[in-house]
């Protein structure tokens, strides 16, 4: 699942808890898939980050 339908479906959960009537079962689960869906985004995000800046650095540089 790329990032922006991990988003989505962050949104979707959030929704879900805050209208819902949902079981404590089902709530819990929701919960615990959101807690991982933010968890992966935040390491997408870092990931992401640490990349452009290794492609920056060059150019800082004046290398490239």
């Amino acid at each position: 699942m790329d990032y922006e339908a991990k988003m989505q479906r962050l949104g979707e959960i959030v929704a879900l808890l805050e209208g819902e009537k949902l079981s404590l079962e089902d709530a819990s689960k929701l919960y615990a898939e959101g807690v991982k869906l933010s968890e992966e985004c935040r390491v997408q995000l870092t990931e992401t980050k640490m990349t452009i800046q290794k492609l920056q650095a060059p150019a800082e540089n004046g290398e490239g």
